[in-house]
């Protein structure tokens, strides 16, 4: 076999790898265990283009060696198969979404299959799938049936809480809770009907309904999260959002806020994504006050980290979404504020909070009072206070904060400046105009001594205490959509209830079209006799997409499990994932809502570790190098790239798959589109040149280049080699076809060293000797280190500088080859595969031992002297380091590339400087 056949090489092994299962993880083992891990793919239509395999390359080539240190190996894949993509082709074509679905992940499966990943497809799972949701559900009832207890930290059984009503209701109960909940005793409790009960309960569980200001997008008929909502439209499609209070099933992630906190202390994930958490997170310590509003009983709540700066607030801000604005505001001003808040609400709560430019609001005509100065300050609402964050109010205080500056001075409110205690640091609004007042009591105090004077103060009068908060709000939990999962619910009396376990799982029921019904239901509201014990009605909206990603690492461990969502066993061994790697977009989506699922179920016993994912790592992105023509205005002529300045011209995008070396293929480009068909074209030496752009890899830019292609025309083990060898896998890199050509020839090099010219094998039992030996084990110990701290890029330069060393000494011998086999099988598999059987081995390369490197063959026993003769380097000569000087200099003096230089005359002196230098002065 002289020739390098990747093609047939790589689909021979693929087929091996099925048929026997190589990588097939057993469910415990006496190994050790290693679990890694890629983000959940979502199947879309498109298929993968070449950036989509760089995560799942270097997760597998962690995999690969992992197995050859002898670890049992858990390397799974699987499909978030549930999504907006899916359904709203539903929606335009009436094909159920299934379809499409199982579509796209065939072809998902195919592309990976033809990399070469080491998964174990056995273990494949789709949380669209019955028997994967129906455990998704069953969790969704745990956490209906849980509430968190703040006295000990953690979830516990609801039924636990109603002991404690009926002995003594709730006023010592310290819980997570919702804002409103009233106190009760025992009495109160146990006189309650069944439908008060549970509507109590409601205001405790982990997961309730409630009615909730919500990302509402009409296009896409469902409720979006915050995340998934970008510069006031939705992030799929582009869809104008607004905000609107609809009735939702939510996750009370705010009980688990400070726990979340901690437990980023515990886990190496990269430094940016932890600290994106903690912002989402928003803890803040500080007081909350009750600002009385004049002639009315309600109280205005206000969250303050500086209630040192009380009598510097000059007028109260609510959000236009506050539940006091209606009712407070004055006749006079109610047509101002009515408008207001109809174009508040079309702006994202995102949108709202970085929009620092502009100011905008509307005075209510109401008045609250200043509960620790007494003065009377002017209520108003502004978009730049959120209704989903604190208590959707704020005391402003212009003098010392800027945005409440920026207001004041846009509307000519007051701005004072609070007299310099000490309770005031020096802050950007010092000095500005306004009179100066009286800080009171406070005055004279360092800020934290005033601001615990101040929480004092508020608690003696009575109208404040002191808190901790986070900014972040419970999250929603309802998508009005078919394709996700059927919440398990059905309502009673407007009450929700639980269906039973047994019952599990809840199908999606078969509907005549994936639209809202023409009351505005959500397309659940068609099934035709869809109800519980054919009279409750279900509950119509759907899970969101990241229900099913919040726990699916533990199915992979399980996956064919119908009594449990895991074996207990089962996940006592495998535990959590050891490294898990996928984009950094998912910081406050799924790797928290994964954070907190998992703290959730380590409160119930259900698992061992606290924290999911140990080693989180942000693959970097390939970006796509686009290529461009021009076109001269008003014509179908195109100039070449060097000559377009002479002209008048249109920069287009070009199917990069029809240019090589930046050189346009002139016949493809006329058969690209039916309007190129009579092109002409103006070139240059006798060749059209593309412009050149590095920019996201998109179908729009034309620069999508499909792994299907390279695999075809260069080989799996050339792609797998070549993303690695474009940088650090952290980075952004752009991507060039062009650059594979030197992966590919170090492959085919590599393949020389153990075939002659005529085919045959020509691998050697001789000894190697000891640079032989140098060079294989400085590369084992390098592609080593590599692996562990994860830098592949480096490896790939290793391997290649070893194969140059080898080839340069004509190295054949089985005793280098073999080990070097080893350790590049976890980058290029598919060679090494069939080089291992070719060298005798009837098992698979992938449990063959990873070689350890000698420190003995790395020691340097010789130095290559620079010969130098009167101050020139002359040649260059190598000698043992312990060789005596007499000998060097006998030897220097015999060698003719240095004596031809001395013209005849004998040398005077040589200075010789021990592993330095060697000079001849003559």
């Amino acid at each position: 076999m002289s020739e390098y056949n990747f093609n047939q090489i790589e689909k021979k092994w693929q087929r091996y790898w099925e048929e026997n299962q190589t990588f097939k993880a057993t469910a415990t083992s006496d190994k050790p265990k290693y679990y890694a891990l890629d983000m959940f793919p979502y199947p879309s239509g498109a298929g993968l283009h070449v950036g989509h395999p760089l995560g799942y390359i270097a997760s597998d080539i962690v995999s690969r060696y992992k197995r050859l240190k002898g670890f049992n190996v858990l390397h799974p894949m699987g499909f978030d198969a549930f999504g907006l993509p899916a359904e709203q082709y539903a929606i335009q074509t009436g094909q159920h979404p299934a379809i499409t679905t199982e579509q796209n992940i065939k072809r998902y499966v195919e592309q990976l299959k033809n990399i070469g990943f080491s998964f174990d497809w056995e273990r494949e799972i789709r949380t669209s799938e019955p028997n994967y949701y129906k455990w998704t559900q069953w969790i969704f009832m745990q956490l209906f049936n849980s509430y968190y207890n703040y006295s000990t930290d953690k979830a516990e059984p609801i039924d636990a809480l109603v002991r404690v009503f009926e002995l003594s209701g709730n006023e010592q109960v310290n819980a997570a809770c919702d804002e409103d909940t009233p106190a009760f005793s025992s009495e109160d409790w146990n006189n309650f009907n069944e439908q008060q009960k549970s509507e109590m309960l409601l205001k405790y569980r982990l997961t309730y309904v409630a009615e909730a200001v919500v990302n509402w997008c009409p296009a896409l008929g469902t409720v979006l999260a915050n995340d998934e909502v970008v510069g006031g439209v939705s992030e799929r499609g582009g869809y104008p959002v607004e905000r609107k209070k609809m009735r939702q099933w939510m996750m009370r992630i705010t009980a688990y806020a400070e726990r979340l906190l901690q437990g980023l202390e515990d886990i190496d994930w990269p430094e940016p994504i932890k600290e994106m958490q903690r912002n989402w997170i928003g803890k803040s310590v500080g007081a909350e006050l009750d600002f009385s509003i004049e002639n009315a009983a309600d109280k205005i709540k206000v969250f303050t980290t500086r209630i040192d700066t009380i009598f510097g607030v000059s007028f109260v801000v609510l959000a236009p979404e506050h539940e006091l604005v209606e009712q407070i505001t004055t006749d006079a001003q109610r047509a101002a504020v009515e408008e207001y808040v109809q174009v508040a609400k079309n702006r994202s709560e995102r949108e709202r909070m970085t929009d620092v430019k502009t100011v905008s609001g509307v005075f209510t005509g109401a008045y609250a009072v200043n509960p620790i100065s007494g003065d009377k300050v002017q209520i108003w609402i502004a978009d730049y206070v959120l209704a989903g964050y604190g208590t959707g109010a704020v005391m402003a205080v212009p003098g010392h904060d800027s945005r409440d500056y920026a207001f004041a001075k846009h509307f000519g409110l007051p701005i004072p400046q609070v007299v310099e205690g000490g309770n005031i640091e020096e802050e950007a609004y010092a000095g500005k105009e306004g009179k100066i007042i009286n800080s009171g009591f406070l005055n004279g105090l360092e800020v934290k001594e005033a601001i615990k004077a101040g929480i004092a103060k508020a608690e003696e009068l009575g109208v404040g205490k002191g808190r901790t908060q986070y900014r972040m709000r419970d999250a929603v939990f309802s998508r009005q959509r078919y394709w996700g999962e059927p919440v398990p619910v059905y309502f009673k009396d407007g009450v929700p209830h639980l269906i039973r376990e047994e019952e599990l799982p809840l199908e999606l029921p078969k509907i005549d079209a994936y639209l809202p019904t023409e009351t505005g239901e959500p397309p659940l509201g068609r099934a035709v006799d869809w109800k519980y014990d054919n009279q409750y009605e279900y509950e119509l909206s759907t899970m969101p997409g990241w229900a099913g990603s919040s726990w699916y690492w533990y199915r992979y461990m399980d996956p064919q499990n119908d009594s449990a969502f895991a074996d207990e066993d089962i996940i006592k061994y495998w535990r959590n994932v050891d490294l898990y790697i996928g984009g950094s977009e998912h910081a406050t989506g799924h790797l928290l809502y994964s954070r907190f699922w998992n703290k959730f179920m380590y409160d119930l016993g259900l698992v061992v570790e606290q924290e999911p994912f140990k080693k989180l790592i942000n693959q970097g992105m390939i970006q796509g190098r686009s290529n461009f023509v021009y076109r001269i205005n008003g014509t179908n002529k195109y100039v070449s790239f060097g000559l377009k300045d002479q002209y008048e011209t249109s920069q287009l995008h070009v199917d990069v798959n029809i240019v090589e070396n930046d050189v346009l293929d002139l016949e493809a480009f006329k058969n690209w589109r039916a309007e190129n068909a009579d092109a002409e074209f103006i070139l240059e030496d006798g060749k059209y040149i593309c412009g050149v752009e590095i920019e996201k890899m998109s179908k729009s830019k034309y620069n999508v280049v499909n792994p299907d292609d390279i695999v075809d025309r260069q080989g799996a083990d050339t792609l797998r080699m070549y993303e690695m060898f474009l940088g650090p896998l952290e980075q952004f890199k752009p991507w060039n076809t062009n650059g594979m050509d030197g992966v590919h020839k170090f492959l085919k090099k590599y393949w020389k060293l153990f075939f002659s010219k005529e085919g045959n094998l020509q691998v050697t039992d001789e000894q190697p000797t000891a640079e032989e030996l140098k060079s294989l084990h400085k590369t084992i110990k390098k592609v080593e280190e590599d692996i562990e701290r994860f830098s592949f890029n480096t490896s790939v330069s290793t391997f290649m500088i070893c194969v140059n060393e080898l080839t340069q000494l004509k190295c054949h011998k089985r005793a280098i080859l073999e080990p070097l086999t080893v350790i590049l099988s976890p980058y290029a598999p598919h060679i090494t595969e069939e080089l291992w059987e070719q060298l005798g081995h009837q098992e698979s390369i992938s449990y063959a031992g990873f070689p350890q490197w000698k420190e003995e063959y790395l020691v340097e026993n010789t130095f290559e002297y620079p010969v130098s003769v009167n101050g020139k380097m002359r040649a260059k000569l190598t000698f043992a380091l312990d060789a005596p000087r007499e000998e060097i200099e006998k030897a220097v003096l015999a060698e003719e590339q240095v004596t031809k230089f001395f013209e005849g005359k004998a040398p005077k002196k040589i200075v010789y400087v021990p592993n330095k230098i060697i000079n001849v002065v003559v």
